[in-house]
C-alpha cells in the first residue's frame, strides 16, 4: 500500500484589506516543492470579511519511498 506525507502551507495576502497574492512568489515556491515530489492536493481560503482573505491555504503530498 501506497504512504504519503503531507505539507501544509499558509499564504497570507498583503495589503490593507487583503487579497494581493504575489503570483511571481507562489509559482517560484511551488516550483521548489514539485521539485522536491510536493504535488498539491488542495487549497481554500479563510475568509475575512466583504470577500477579503485573511489566509490562503495550500495541501501537498509526496510518496513516501
Amino acid at each position: 500500500m501506497d504512504k504519503f506525507e503531507y505539507k501544509v502551507v499558509t499564504y497570507d495576502p498583503k495589503g490593507l484589506w487583503g487579497g494581493n497574492v504575489d503570483i511571481t512568489m507562489i509559482e517560484e515556491h511551488f516550483n521548489m516543492l514539485g521539485e522536491d515530489g510536493w504535488e498539491m492536493v488542495g487549497c481554500t481560503s479563510a475568509n475575512q470579511s466583504y470577500g477579503s482573505s485573511k489566509s490562503i491555504v495550500f495541501i501537498f503530498k509526496r510518496r513516501i519511498d
